[in-house]
This record gives structure tokens, C-alpha cells and sequence, in this order.
């Protein structure tokens, strides 16, 4: 008999921490006991279970019975099940959005919330991520954005050696360890469903951007990814899709005209590029795939345009500023 863990389940947190699960009770198994042993403890916790099928939710109940647990019936993607956990975190004056394949480092929390405490424009802050195998290896220290459509994370696969120390505005938090104000989900919206799985982050980042909604980066704070232990590894044509599809659904949805003209070359160049590589990769048949369906959805796309350019506060050359950092 496997004794009940506790966590703290205060009426109004300050924090509300949601993990997003797909057949993940083993990698929960980790993630847990590390939300467990935060310094902060002004927080309570929502599991949102993607229709598992390995016994999460039982396995919660009993284990974890002060974790709010929110099954779905069909699996509908990391993206939606995002959406369902901030939706049941909506009494948190900050949300957490965390990947169920993380380790936290016990000040984790804590410094997150004290980087928003410290700025209270930005709306969102991302943890500094190291490979949870090899802990000198950076797995990301925040989004980095291209005007061709795509997003990476900042220093992904280098040794650290304390080059990305530096607290400081950056383009955008990976949704895997992140913090958000709720105000900031009000003002810009949830994450946009269409993009399932991929690039849903670095939509709402650009969103946020162009709202005037900046975004932090906290290397103090520390989280430890197991890396794709949900999606799986490499570019398979599942990812393929995803990424060629919500590429262009970023350039139809959030680009003013402007950045348009400005960066067409680069977008006519990279995706160029793109079609090579799948055609190099045998993969001709998914990028045509996906390129369809992208074109298929543009009306409701650019019906959600509308609403992403009236609402843009921030000048054009503010956001360009912080897309060109690195």
C-alpha cells in the first residue's frame, strides 16, 4: 500500500501549478515529488489527463489525493489539454504551465514568482530548462523566434557554462516551464487549439508581444526535461505536420502587413527550405498535407487575425527588437 503524498491546497493561491499528462503516470511519478518539495507553497496543483490509458487518474486518486484531477474523454491534444488546465487554474492569480516529462529544482517556483513580482508588465516568465540526463547540457533558456515562422529554444544543446545567467527580457517562455499572469491570458487570449501540439507557445508569445505583454526569463529558476518522453524524438511525420501546418497558420494570424513586406524574403526563403528537407526526408507527401490544411483553415484564421491586429499595442519596431536578441 503506497502512502497518500501531500501538497499544499490553500482556498486562494497565489499559484496554481497545472500539468498536462498523456499515458505519463511514470514520468509524474517524478514530477510530483519535485512540486512537492518547492519553497513556495502558496500554490495547489490541476492534472489534466489527456484520456490516458495506464491508469493515471486511479493511480492520482489514491497517491495524490490533493491534486485537482481533470479527465478528458478523448485524447485532444497538449495544446487543448493547456487550455483545460488554465481554465481550472483561473482562481490563481498566476498559472504554471508545466510539461508532465519535468523535474523541478526546489527554488523553481519561487524564483518564477518572484520575476513577476519584480516586473509587473511582463506577462509571462520561463524557467531555465537543463537536460534531465546530462545536467551541464542546456535544454533551453527560453523561445527564440524567426520571422520565417518558427521558434527555438535559446541555447538548446550547449554546455552550460553560465552564458545564459543573465536574468532578462526575452522573446518568449516555453509553455513546458513557465509562469503566466492570468490578466495576461485575459488580455491575449488562451492558446489557440488548432495547434494541437507544436508552436502553440510561440504563437501566444508573438500574441503577447504585439499586445505589449513582455516576457521574462529567470535562470535562477531551474527545471531538469526528460525531452519529447510523451511526443517522441526526432522529425517524424507527425511532427512534420505539425510544425510545417502552424507555421504558416502563425504568418496568415499574426504578422502585420509590415513585418509581411519586411521579412518576406526570409519567409519565401525558409520555407523553401522546409519543402527540400521533406522532399530530402521523404516526407513530400505530409509537407502537402499539411500545407492544405493550412490553406483549408485560413478563413477562420483570418477571422482570428482581425482580432490579433486590433488588439496590438506595441510598436513594430519594439517586437523586432526582442526577436532579434539572442
Amino acid at each position: 500500500m503506497v502512502s497518500a503524498q501531500r501538497l499544499p491546497t490553500p482556498e486562494r493561491p497565489r499559484v496554481v501549478v497545472t500539468v498536462a499528462t498523456f499515458n505519463g503516470r511514470h514520468l509524474l511519478e517524478t514530477f510530483l515529488p519535485s512540486v512537492e518539495q518547492q519553497t513556495f507553497r502558496e500554490f495547489r496543483v490541476v492534472v489534466v489527463d489527456d484520456a490516458s490509458s495506464d491508469d493515471t487518474v486511479e493511480w492520482l486518486t489514491h497517491v495524490w489525493p490533493d491534486v485537482e484531477i481533470v479527465g478528458l474523454e478523448q485524447n485532444g491534444g497538449v495544446t487543448r489539454a493547456f487550455n483545460v488546465g488554465i481554465r481550472a487554474a483561473w482562481d490563481g492569480e498566476m498559472i504554471g504551465l508545466f510539461n508532465n516529462d519535468m523535474e523541478l529544482a526546489p527554488e523553481c517556483l519561487q524564483q518564477l514568482v518572484d520575476a513577476l513580482d519584480q516586473y509587473p508588465g511582463a506577462g509571462s516568465v520561463g524557467a531555465k530548462l537543463l537536460n534531465y540526463y546530462e545536467r551541464d547540457v542546456i535544454d533551453g533558456a527560453g523561445d527564440l523566434f524567426d520571422w520565417a515562422g518558427t521558434g527555438t529554444r535559446r541555447g538548446h544543446g550547449e554546455q552550460d557554462t553560465g552564458q545564459y545567467d543573465e536574468a532578462r527580457e526575452i522573446f518568449g517562455a516555453c509553455a513546458g516551464a513557465a509562469l503566466y499572469r492570468r490578466t495576461a491570458f485575459e488580455q491575449v487570449g488562451l492558446f489557440d487549439e488548432r495547434f494541437y501540439a507544436f508552436f502553440e507557445d510561440v504563437d501566444w508569445s508573438l500574441r503577447a508581444q504585439l499586445a505589449g505583454r513582455p516576457a521574462r526569463y529567470a535562470p535562477s529558476a531551474v527545471a531538469f526535461h526528460m525531452g519529447s518522453a510523451t511526443l517522441g524524438r526526432g522529425m517524424t511525420d507527425f511532427t512534420r505536420y505539425q510544425l510545417t501546418r502552424n507555421s504558416l497558420w502563425i504568418l496568415a494570424k499574426d504578422y502585420p502587413v509590415s513585418a509581411l513586406v519586411r521579412h518576406s524574403p526570409r519567409i519565401l526563403y525558409v520555407q523553401a527550405a522546409a519543402f527540400v528537407v521533406a522532399v530530402r526526408g521523404r516526407q513530400l507527401r505530409v509537407w502537402m498535407r499539411a500545407t492544405r490544411d493550412a490553406f483549408r483553415a485560413l478563413p477562420a484564421v483570418l477571422r482570428d487575425r482581425r482580432e490579433v491586429q486590433r488588439t496590438r499595442t506595441a510598436p513594430l519596431r519594439e517586437v523586432e527588437e526582442i526577436v532579434a536578441a539572442r
